[in-house]
């Protein structure tokens, strides 16, 4: 059976279960972590979204990743690795995980070593929508169209967003450059 996609509106509730599923991938990759970030739209106050709690893990390095497999199934993460033969290819050098809670996915992993490219992304994209509302309104409205559309087909709603993200994510690393740091 496939995933139901579902765009709901914005629950503070999210800050904590990510508090709390920071504090067990920290317990996770101990003194590996160099930081863990609550990113994607359940980090945007306001903005709906899938209820799925995605967090960016940076490691020191990620030369070692799989040593820590048997602790994230443990923690009831699956392993998913890099994703790079998916229909919509990972990226090389993000190692994912996914967890579903009462039969649902509930939270998304993405491990990082320091320094990978990605990582400002996706606090350039998360920071910006938090820094404009309009925008993060806009891609509300957005996944909730395109969730009606695509209710059973997660590839068919992520092709639907990616030209709004790819250009938010254009304006958002200029804006997060001039604002960052």
């Amino acid at each position: 059976m496939s995933r139901v996609i579902e765009v709901v509106d914005y629950d503070p509730v999210w800050i904590a279960a990510f508090e709390k599923e920071a504090a067990i991938l920290n317990a996770v990759f101990g003194q590996r972590v160099a930081e863990v970030h609550h990113i994607g739209s359940t980090a945007v106050p306001g903005l709906d979204a899938k209820p799925i709690i995605d967090i960016l893990v940076i490691l020191d390095t990620t030369d070692d990743i799989n040593s820590f497999d048997r602790a994230m199934e443990d923690a009831g993460y699956r392993v998913r690795g890099e994703c790079l033969d998916a229909t919509i290819p990972g990226t090389p050098g993000r190692f994912y995980f996914t967890k579903e809670t009462n039969g649902v996915r509930s939270h998304h992993v993405h491990v990082y070593a320091e320094g990978h490219w990605e990582i400002v992304d996706k606090l350039a994209f998360r920071d910006y929508l938090r820094a404009h509302p309009g925008k993060a309104a806009a891609y509300g409205e957005l996944k909730r169209r395109i969730a009606a559309e695509h209710r059973f087909d997660n590839i068919g709603y992520m092709r639907a967003k990616d030209g709004f993200v790819k250009s938010t994510l254009l304006e958002a690393r200029r804006w997060y450059e001039l604002n960052s740091g």
